[in-house]
This record gives structure tokens, sequence and C-alpha cells, in this order.
């Protein structure tokens, strides 16, 4: 009667160890990626026969820069992080607690004295070393554009190649002060950035492990 319930354990056990397993892999056109589309179809005419329009403003002063719903900007992706950590302990504690021969009447008693010792030493360490580089550029939409005039950005570029795809993903928040007059922004000037670079297909299948390997390097995995 116990079997069930054994095998029930061994069950969830692989099940959380292959938990970070990514079954279904993403496909292009999300919608959560997909494009942002202006809410403005055609051109609405002025007030009173005016040509000037708030939404539509374009003059002979002003570059073209993205600061709509539905327009397109460039992101140059300019990631770069080092982080490197060494940390050292050391530790030593020495003990002695000794009892003299008492005396009781005038007769010592030798077998009454005690003496204790204690010895305690650590010596640990560990060191940390990571080093990541991204460079490129991606095009994405305009998706959101707040009261305070912050431009919630989000698109993905996908790359098909021999062996598989490549894609990236971006998501964040920019100032329209920090897009050039190229109406390009750097990826170090968004703010809550979300920058996702992966792939799919035979390279990257052999690159990750197996759901039983990754059950015996989780943290369910019992040796």
């Amino acid at each position: 009667m116990m079997r069930p319930v054994w095998y029930c354990v061994v069950l969830a056990l692989l099940l959380g160890g292959c938990s970070t397993y990514e079954l279904q892999a993403p496909e292009p056109g999300d919608e959560k990626w997909a494009p942002s589309r202006s809410e403005l179809t055609k051109a609405g005419v002025g007030e009173d026969g005016s040509l000037y329009r708030n939404d539509y403003m374009m003059t002979l002063f002003q570059d073209r820069r993205a600061y709509r719903v539905g327009d397109i900007l460039t992101v140059m992706l300019e990631e770069r992080t080092q982080s490197s950590k060494k940390a050292n302990t050391s530790m030593n504690k020495n003990s002695n607690l000794s009892v003299p021969v008492p005396s009781i009447g005038g007769v010592s008693r030798p077998d009454w004295s005690a003496s204790i010792k204690a010895d305690r030493d650590f010596d640990g360490g560990a060191t940390s070393s990571q080093q990541n580089t991204l460079a490129g550029a991606i095009t994405v939409t305009v998706a959101e554009v707040m009261p305070n005039g912050v431009l919630g950005i989000r698109g993905e570029k996908w790359i098909r190649l021999n062996q598989g795809d490549e894609y990236i993903r971006l998501g964040g928040m920019v100032r329209v002060e920090d897009i050039d007059q190229s109406n390009r922004i750097s990826s170090q000037r968004i703010a809550d950035a979300r920058i996702t670079y992966a792939g799919r297909g035979a390279l990257a299948d052999s690159n990750q492990m197996g759901w039983l390997s990754r059950f015996f390097s989780s943290a369910f995995s019992p040796l």
C-alpha cells in the first residue's frame, strides 16, 4: 500500500527538478511583444480651419523623434557587466581551565583535580567572478505615453539561422530627452529595462541539461 505514496513522492521530486526547464519554446508574434499600433488612424482636421495639430506637431526646427504610441525607436545595446567577489574568514580560539588539587582538612585529594582544554579553528574562503557583454541594436515601438511624458517601449527581434533561431526581447521606460537626433537611445538610458537574449533549436537544446540531470543539480536532490 505504500508503493503508490513513494511513486508520488519520487514524481514530485522529479517535477521539482525540471520545473525550471522551459517546456514550450517562445514563438515570434507573441501579443505581449507585438508592435503597438497608433490609436490615430488618419490625420485630423485642425480647429477653425487651422493646419496645426498638437498630436502630430512637426516643425522645421525639431528632429523627428519617437514621442507617440506606435512610433519607432532604435535602441543601441551597450550592456557590459563585470563583477568579482572574494571573501576569506579565519577564526582561532583556545580555552584552558584547570582546577588545582584541593585540600580538605589538611589532606590533599589529587583525584579531585581537573583540567579542561578547548581549541576551535575555522578557515574558509570563496571567490566569484562573472562578466557579460551584449552589443547590437534592436528597433522597438512606443507602447505607452505616461502623463509625465515618459515613454514605455517594447519589442522583439528574431533571427533565423541554419541550426535554429535567436531572439532579443526588450522592454522598459525612456525619456524623450535621452533620444538623440537619429532617433536612437542607449540601452543604459532605459529605466526598468527587461532585456532577454536567447535562442532555440538544435544548438540551444544541446547546451541545456536534461530533466534528470536538472533534478540531480537542484535543491531537491538528496545527493
